[in-house]
């Protein structure tokens, strides 16, 4: 096989494996949609219950 051959037979193959651009692929990527709350999401805030006495927490 000659070097003329081995480009062509190279170019063939860079064409057939080659990814088809499409037009809406960026597009569709960028558009988001509203955020979707928590199933269990209250919208309340937790009430502080301080420890009896003598308690003590630590993380």
């Amino acid at each position: 096989m000659g070097e003329a051959e081995f480009e062509r037979l190279l170019d063939a193959v860079n064409a057939a494996v080659a990814p088809i651009p499409q037009e809406d692929f960026v597009t569709g990527m960028m558009t988001f949609g509203p955020q979707p709350e928590a199933a269990n999401d209250n919208g309340l805030a937790w009430p502080l219950i301080p420890f009896p006495d003598g308690w003590h927490a630590a993380c």
